[in-house]
C-alpha cells in the first residue's frame, strides 16, 4: 500500500455558472444568458476592460454605460445613483423627453421614488425648470465631474475582467494535464459530454528497448498481478498484502485524480491478490484472492459492486468478464472453473474435469466457448452454455509429441486475434500458437537453446521442443522456461517472459526471433502489455514493476 496525501482543490459552483455565462456572452446568446442569470441568481459581472468601462462613465457615454450595466447585477443603491446622474445630465443637454421617460419608467428611478422621495422630487424639480442651473442640480458644491468619478469608482468595484474563451481554455488545460499525467492517451480526441476518449488506433508494433520508469513497493511487499485496462488508461496492481492500486503508467505514480486513492481509501482484499480482470468498457475491475474470494469494483469510485465470498475453495488464479460484462469467469487451485452472475451474485455454472490446478480461464473471441489451462498439462475447450467439455489436448510440436504428456504445466492460453487460434504459454522453453482444435500453427522457442551450436542432433531437438524426455537426458542445453506470454498492440510481436528475467520477442507470423531483452536483475513473476502502446510492465519478487517502452 502506498501513502497518499489529500490535496484537493475546491471550486465554487457559482464560478462554474459564471464560466458558462461568459461563454454565452461571447457567443451572443444573450437571451439564454439572461435566463441563466435569472434562474441561478448568479451574475456574470464581467467587462472586457475595467479601465474602458470606467472611462465611458467619466466621459458621460451613457448609452454605452447603460448597455453594459443591463448585463450586470449591480446593487440597487448604486443603480439609483447612476440613473439619478443620467437624468440630471439629460436635462442639462435639453433632452427633456428622454430624461422624463428615464425618470418615470425605469426600475431604479421608481426605487429612488419609494426609498428616497426627497431625491426623486429634486429630480422632478430640475426637470420642470425652464433653465438648467448646475448649482441647483448639484447641491453641496459637488460638480458633475466629481459625481462621475464617484459613480465610476462604485460601479468599477462591481465588475471583473475574464480572459476571452476562459471556459474553453480551462477545459483544454485540464485535458492537457490529464494527458501529461497519463490519464488520457496522447493526442486523442475527447468526448466532453460522455467523459470518455474514443478507442485510439494502436501504435505501429515495435520491441520495447528501455526501462523508462519503475513502481516501487514497500519492503516485503510486491505485486502478484498487473493488468492494463482495455482502454489503456489504467495500470492496476494487486499486491501480496491485499491492496489494489491504480497507477499512472507514464509517471509510475499513484493516480490521485481518483478521489478514493487521494484519500488513501484503496480497494483491498483480505488476502493476497492473485489475479485481475477488466470489463470490456474498462469501468469495472474483478479481483481474485488467495482465500478464494472475488470482488468486483467500480474503477471511478472504488466502490465494491459485488462480493463472492468465497467463490472457490482454493486461491483464485484467474478472473475475467464475459464479453457483455454481466458474468465473471474464474479459475482456481481447487481444480474448478466457475461462472458467476454479476447481478445475482450467484454461481451459474461449473466446468469440472481438470485433475490439477487451473491456472487460467478465458472466453473465446466469439464468447461461445471457454478456454482453460491447467497444471495437469492440458488445455480444455468448453461449451459456454452447457459447461460440457468439447475437447481436451496438450500442445505439441507438430510431430505428435505431446509437450504436456509428462505433466508440464500450462500457464495460460490467450485468444489470438484471429478466429480459432490461441497463444499458449507452458512451463517450458516453448510457447505455441495453436488452433482451437489443438493443431500446431507455429512455436516460439527460447533462443537461448539455439545458441553456441547447442542444438545439433535429434536428441537436442527434442529439448528445443520442450519435451520432458529431453530434459531427463541431461543434455546440458541452456533452456529457460517461460512464465508468461503477451502480444504487442497489433499482435505482430509475441513476448515471452522467461525465468531468467529475459523477454524474448518473436514475429508472430514467422516465429523469427527479433530480440531478447534482459528486463530485470531479480526474479520475475509476470508481465502485462499495453493495448495501444509498445509498453510492457514486468513485475518482480523484490517489489518492483518495471515499465519498458520502445
Amino acid at each position: 500500500m502506498s501513502s497518499a496525501n489529500t490535496n484537493t482543490m475546491e471550486i465554487e459552483s457559482s464560478d462554474v455558472i459564471r464560466l458558462i455565462q461568459q461563454f454565452l456572452k461571447e457567443n451572443n446568446l444573450f437571451r439564454t444568458l439572461a435566463t441563466l442569470q435569472e434562474e441561478t441568481t448568479v451574475a456574470l459581472n464581467t467587462v472586457e476592460s475595467v479601465e474602458a468601462f470606467s472611462s465611458e462613465i467619466l466621459q458621460g457615454h451613457w448609452d454605452n454605460v447603460l448597455r453594459i450595466v443591463s448585463q450586470l447585477k449591480i446593487p440597487e443603491k448604486k443603480l439609483m445613483d447612476l440613473y439619478e446622474q443620467i437624468v440630471i445630465e439629460l436635462v442639462e443637454l435639453k433632452e427633456i423627453g428622454t430624461a422624463r421617460t428615464l425618470l418615470r419608467q425605469t426600475n431604479p428611478t421608481q426605487l429612488l421614488r419609494d426609498q428616497f422621495p426627497d431625491r426623486y422630487l429634486h429630480l422632478e424639480h430640475v426637470l420642470s425648470r425652464s433653465q438648467f442651473d448646475p448649482k441647483e442640480a448639484y447641491p453641496n458644491g459637488v460638480s458633475k465631474e466629481k459625481r462621475r468619478q464617484i459613480i465610476a469608482q462604485a460601479l468599477s468595484s462591481e465588475v471583473t475582467v475574464v480572459a476571452p474563451s476562459r471556459l474553453m481554455t480551462l477545459l483544454g488545460q485540464a485535458l492537457k494535464f490529464q494527458e501529461q499525467q497519463g490519464m488520457l492517451p496522447p493526442d486523442s480526441a475527447y468526448d466532453l459530454f460522455r467523459g470518455t476518449v474514443p478507442v485510439v488506433q494502436a501504435e505501429t508494433d515495435d520491441v520495447p528497448s528501455k526501462c523508462y520508469n519503475t513502481i516501487k513497493f514497500p519492503k516485503k511487499q510486491h505485486a502478484e498481478c498487473v493488468a492494463f485496462s482495455p482502454n489503456g488508461q489504467y495500470l492496476v496492481t494487486g499486491s501480496v498484502d491485499g491492496f489494489i492500486e491504480i497507477w499512472n503508467y507514464l509517471t509510475a505514480k499513484l493516480r490521485k485524480d481518483l478521489k478514493y486513492q487521494a484519500e488513501d481509501n484503496l480497494m483491498a482484499m483480505e488476502s493476497a491478490v492473485l489475479c485481475l480482470g477488466f470489463s470490456k468498457d474498462s469501468e469495472m475491475l474483478a479481483s481474485g484472492a488467495q482465500d478464494g474470494k472475488i470482488k468486483v469494483w467500480k474503477i471511478q469510485t472504488g466502490q465494491c459492486l459485488r462480493r463472492y465470498s468465497p467463490a472457490h475453495q482454493g486461491g483464485v488464479t484467474s478472473v475475467c468478464f464475459s464479453p457483455d460484462g454481466t458474468q465473471i469467469l474464474s479459475a482456481s487451485f481447487d481444480l474448478v472453473v466457475r461462472l458467476h452472475g454479476l447481478k445475482s451474485g450467484k454461481m451459474l455454472r461449473e466446468f469440472r474435469g481438470h485433475t490439477s490446478f487451473v491456472n487460467h480461464a478465458s472466453f473465446s473471441l466469439d464468447g461461445t466457448q471457454v478456454i482453460t489451462s491447467s497444471s495437469d498439462g492440458t488445455i480444455k475447450i468448453w461449451d459456454y452454455k452447457t459447461a460440457g467439455c468439447i475437447r481436451s489436448f496438450s500442445p505439441h510440436d507438430g510431430t505428435g509429441t505431446m509437450a504436456g504428456a509428462a505433466g508440464l504445466t500450462v500457464n495460460s492460453s490467450i485468444p489470438f486475434p484471429k478466429p480459432n487460434q490461441i497463444l499458449v504459454c507452458m512451463r517450458s522453453p516453448t510457447a505455441y500458437l495453436l488452433t482451437m482444435d489443438g493443431a500446431p500453427i507455429r512455436k516460439f522457442t527460447s533462443p537461448e537453446s539455439l545458441t553456441e551450436g547447442a542444438v545439433k542432433d535429434a536428441t537436442a531437438a527434442k529439448a528445443v521442443a520442450g519435451t520432458d524426455s529431453a530434459r531427463k537426458e541431461g543434455l546440458g542445453v541452456p533452456l529457460t522456461d517461460y512464465l508468461a506470454v503477451a502480444l504487442s498492440p497489433q499482435a505482430e510481436i509475441v513476448y515471452c517472459l522467461a525465468e531468467n528475467s529475459q523477454v524474448h520477442c518473436f514475429y508472430s507470423d514467422s516465429a523469427k526471433v527479433i530480440k531478447s531483452i534482459p528486463v530485470a536483475d531479480s526474479e520475475v513473476i509476470g508481465m502485462a502489455s499495453h493495448p495501444f502502446s509498445n509498453v510492457l510492465a514486468v513485475y518482480t519478487v523484490d517489489g518492483r514493476v518495471l515499465l519498458w517502452k520502445a
